[in-house]
């Protein structure tokens, strides 16, 4: 075990461990650490806490300080030259008529890099782009191809459901998404509704995939006649999040009904089947 904060760069950005080398820190508290990209500024979403030894990278490297005044004055100096390098850069794509869509700019806090990020649908020949840009910085410039997801999480936006995209706001790390989750819910299998604004598959797909899967388990299917407090009827709709069943009786009906409190009728091949099984 070893004693670790919690450091993110970015909203929703993944968690690096680093030592606190005896630093009185604290959740919320903004750090200077070094990392293999430089010296960068950080936000601690970890106190320091105790952790497996196989879950941190070694070797793992210090907290430099916590962060000034003056440091947050810097951050804010980076991200004013970042959004005027965005513009210098698009205009350079422009002139080498490259096929490339430029998503963010980002200083590296201490000015030695600057990370230019961006789409493209096919192989891009960027060298004479990276020269001149670094002409004009007179630093180490990095172009980093990213995907739509990403696209999204940096720029940003509102989902159907009207709220900020999950990847932006709180989604550290993309999991795989598929159809099968879709249709596991009940869900339209239109693009439309069950697409991002990157064009995959909605992240939220995955949220409560296992509750359904779990639930359809234990469930008896639709059709399936039951003993119930209201009387026999047969199982018609299933209420998932709320672990009920729709039931309708024999006077046509329909009742709502926890899962737990649903008795399943036994045709006379499972009652034969059960009872040879107790003999055995």
């Amino acid at each position: 075990m070893s004693i670790v904060v919690g450091v993110v760069f970015k909203e929703a950005g993944k968690i690096y461990y680093f030592d606190p080398a005896n630093i009185d820190l604290k959740t919320g508290d903004f750090v200077i650490v070094e990392t293999s990209r430089g010296v960068e500024f950080g936000e601690i979403t970890m106190g320091p806490d105790d952790v497996p030894d196989e879950e941190i990278t070694a070797p793992l490297k210090e907290v430099l300080r916590k962060a000034t005044k003056k440091d947050e004055a810097q951050l804010e100096k980076n991200k004013a030259k970042g959004k005027e390098a965005f513009e210098i850069c698009n205009k350079k794509i422009e002139k080498y008529a490259l096929p490339m869509k430029l998503i963010d700019v980002e200083y590296v806090f201490d000015g030695s890099k600057i990370i230019f990020y961006f789409t493209a649908d096919c192989r891009v020949d960027f060298r004479e782009l990276v020269k001149d840009l670094a002409s004009v910085f007179h630093t180490r410039i990095e172009l980093r191809q990213v995907g739509v997801r990403d696209e999204a999480k940096m720029i940003g936006g509102l989902g159907i459901c009207g709220r900020r995209l999950c990847c932006e706001t709180f989604l550290k790390d993309f999991e795989p998404v598929s159809i099968r989750m879709a249709k596991e819910q009940n869900l339209p299998l239109n693009p439309l509704k069950i697409s991002g604004v990157c064009g995959r598959l909605m992240c939220c797909l995955k949220y409560e995939y296992c509750v359904y899967k779990d639930f359809k388990k234990r469930v008896p299917k639709k059709g399936t006649k039951v003993m119930t407090s209201y009387g026999e009827g047969k199982i018609v709709d299933y209420n998932v999040p709320g672990e009920k069943v729709t039931v309708e009786v024999d006077d046509g009906l329909r009742h709502e009904i926890p899962l737990k409190e649903v008795e399943k009728i036994k045709n006379s091949g499972e009652q034969i089947a059960e009872r040879k099984n107790k003999r055995d």
